[in-house]
């Protein structure tokens, strides 16, 4: 059986080692105004962060049309007989519901979709495992099952830095987030139950910072080998220096660096960090 491995844009892998490892991608979407964007094919994060940083309102987003999904599957019936497919979370995004639902409209190819129940990297965990282990030719079913062993492990937390994103859409009303900027409150997020939720809020940015070190600590502690992803809005240098720090700390890491795309960048910011990781 000759399975295909596809992931959504929000996993942010990056476009190189998505070719290396074979795996197809289907992008969502930001639109300024009336102008949509396929985030990692029309627009860079780079771009999008200047295009925020100058529009008046944060743009929307959007997920993939059944319609293109479908398209997708039926190019990949070509030359596959499987697709193991990985979303972000259906907590906050249809794209999951959208791939079901184009799942049940083709022939030729079976599809297995999965609910990472996360995004960014630590999504992308999920494809890449899932890519290794179909070029070594274990079922799709196998897969499946080792993603969902993976799911009880993988860890993430964020750190918001610019409130502001989170009150224009609509997570926060003008008194907390004045409130917050005068304590210099920096929100620790996580995802429970598929949704964004916060975990802590911590006073001052150094201080948040150290906190999603302690907490990847605890899991260091353990003795296990963990794959890291150091996650950042558009502040790349902030992400290096503290990867560079963490793997002069730890031999056991293996630690990449991520970015929050124009999707995931729309609700948390420029400069925000986040930590994720499982174990190896």
């Amino acid at each position: 059986m000759k399975i295909a491995v596809m992931t959504d844009s929000t996993a942010y892998i990056p476009k190189q080692l998505r070719e290396n490892e074979s795996i197809h991608m289907v992008p969502l979407s930001v639109v300024f105004g009336e102008v949509p964007y396929q985030e990692e094919v029309d627009l860079t994060t780079e771009e999008f962060y200047t295009m925020v940083k100058n529009a008046d309102s944060l743009p929307k987003t959007s997920q993939p049309s059944i319609g293109y999904v479908v398209e997708k599957f039926e190019e990949l019936a070509a030359d596959y007989d499987a697709v193991v497919t990985v979303h972000l979370s259906s907590g906050i995004s249809g794209t999951y519901q959208a791939v079901v639902s184009a799942s049940k409209m083709v022939e030729g190819i079976t599809v297995y979709p999965f609910d990472s129940e996360i995004s960014c990297l630590p999504q992308g965990f999920y494809a890449l495992e899932a890519a290794r282990m179909a070029r070594d030719n274990q079922t799709p079913e196998a897969i499946i099952e080792r993603l969902k062993q993976m799911k009880m492990v993988v860890r993430a937390y964020f750190m918001v830095d610019d409130l502001s994103h989170l009150q224009r859409g609509g997570r926060l009303n003008g008194a907390q987030v004045l409130v917050g900027s005068l304590f210099q409150v920096k929100p620790i997020l996580h995802f429970v139950n598929k949704k964004i939720v916060p975990f802590e809020k911590i006073r001052t940015r150094k201080k948040a910072l150290n906190r999603l070190i302690e907490l990847l600590e605890e899991d260091v502690k353990k003795g296990e080998k963990l794959k890291v992803a150091v996650i950042h809005g558009n502040c790349e240098d902030v992400a290096i220096d503290l990867k560079k720090s963490l793997e002069e700390k730890y031999d056991s890491i293996e630690c990449h660096i991520s970015y929050f795309g124009p999707v995931i960048g729309t609700h948390l910011g420029q400069g925000a960090i986040g930590i994720g990781w499982y174990p190896l």
